[in-house]
Order: structure tokens, then C-alpha cells, then sequence
């Protein structure tokens, strides 16, 4: 062979295999589920999926923010998040992408960025999968959240007590017209964690609940520091 031929052998073999590698990135790309939030609606365009990696491309159809979740099953519940996208506006379109093991989920639209959401039912395959509320969890951002609001004359949400070790994101709605500070104290009196939620808008940290008995729930700000308490058994 000669040697010009044997290069346009080579530089067609290189096209080729520079053709495969940009049809993978195109096949990738293509393998995003589609989630289409309204004000009423969470629509999906996949419920089953394999054990691994997904990416839901989220876009906001309805009038309000909205945020998606994906939560694993807690007991007989689905309220341990397992990942999370916030703040979409109208118009606007996000990634959610999560990596989830054999099991059942639901994912939730929340137009608002209030409430348990517009729940939909996935499962991921996998030997774990179709047995009633199943789903490996373990990594999960946090078990549960805490909606508080505040008016600046008190403080409401919070509901029942917690369990030691439980890892909770406390949401903080500040409805006033000035900044306020969202405060959690332990019960030996140390500071937790503390976030600044600006007037009008929200907050959220997550706290892992690490002692029992009766922690301090705090809105710093206005006329005075406004608290609730929340035992943990």
C-alpha cells in the first residue's frame, strides 16, 4: 500500500471515530427527561428509569417560582429529599440531575415554592424496585423540611417535635418588610446554624438534630427576637 493511501485510510479512520464520539454527546443529550411545571401541573415525560444517573430538564410553563424535588421513602412516607432545584422563574427552564439506586421515588413540582407539591411516582429498576414505598436512600440531602413563615408578630409551621439524628432543612418565609435572621440553638445553647432571609423572600438551612430535648427556633430582627421551640426525643 502506498503511503498516501495508507494516510487517507488513517485520516477516514480518525473522521469515524470523531463522528462516533460526537453522536454519544448527541445520544447523552437526548436521554434528559423532560418535566413540564405549571401552576397545576407536573408533567413528566418518564416514570421508569434505570439504576444510575438522571437528568430531569425542568421547565416552568406556570405564572409563579417553582422548585422540583426528588424524594426517597421515610417509613410509609415520601419526604426524605434526595436532590433538590430551586428558584425557577416563569419562563425559565433547570437541571435537576441525581444519581438514585433500585427503588420507588416521587418527584414534586411546587409552584410557590410551598407545600408537598405536585406529586408524580418514579421507579428506578433494580431488584429493590416495585415493593411498596422501597428505595435506598441513605444519601439523602435531608430527611425532611420545616416550613416556618413569619409575619413579624409570630412565628407558625413548625408542628410536633423531631427525632435525634434527623437531618432537617428549616424554610424560613419572611413575610415582613425588613431583614430577619433564622437562628437554630441547641439545647446546651450553642448556635446550630443561623441564615439572613431578606423582607419578602425565603431562607433555608439544614441542621442535623444531634442532641435531644428542647431546641430554640429564632427570628432575629423588627422589635424583638421572636422564638419556638422544637423538642427532639
Amino acid at each position: 500500500m502506498s503511503r498516501s493511501a495508507a494516510l487517507t485510510g488513517l485520516s477516514a479512520v480518525t473522521f469515524s471515530v470523531l463522528l462516533g464520539a460526537c453522536g454519544s454527546d448527541s445520544s447523552s443529550e437526548s436521554s434528559a427527561v423532560a418535566v413540564k411545571a405549571t401552576n397545576d401541573k407536573c408533567e413528566v415525560e418518564q416514570t421508569r428509569f434505570d439504576t444510575g444517573k438522571i437528568t430531569f430538564k425542568v421547565k416552568n410553563a406556570g405564572s409563579k417560582v417553582t422548585e422540583v424535588y426528588v424524594y426517597g421513602a421515610n417509613g410509609d412516607e415520601f419526604d426524605k429529599v434526595i436532590s433538590e432545584v430551586e428558584n425557577i422563574g416563569p419562563g425559565t427552564s433547570r437541571d435537576l440531575t441525581v444519581t438514585l439506586a433500585p427503588g420507588n421515588y416521587e418527584l414534586a413540582c411546587k409552584p410557590g415554592q410551598t407545600g408537598p407539591g405536585i406529586r408524580r411516582a418514579i421507579t428506578v429498576g433494580g431488584d429493590a424496585a416495585g415493593a411498596p414505598g422501597a428505595s435506598r436512600s441513605d444519601d439523602a440531602m435531608y430527611d425532611r423540611e420545616i416550613e416556618l413563615k413569619t409575619d413579624g408578630s409570630s412565628v407558625t409551621g413548625l408542628s410536633g417535635g423531631a427525632k435525634q439524628g434527623e437531618k432537617i432543612e428549616f424554610k424560613l418565609e419572611n413575610e415582613t418588610d425588613g431583614p430577619r435572621t433564622l437562628e437554630i440553638k441547641r439545647p446546651s445553647g450553642g448556635v446550630a446554624g443561623e441564615v439572613d432571609v431578606q423582607q419578602r423572600s425565603e431562607g433555608e438551612l439544614i441542621i442535623k438534630l444531634d442532641q435531644p430535648g428542647t431546641w430554640k427556633i429564632i427570628v432575629e430582627g423588627g422589635s424583638g427576637d421572636l422564638t419556638v421551640d422544637l423538642v427532639v426525643s
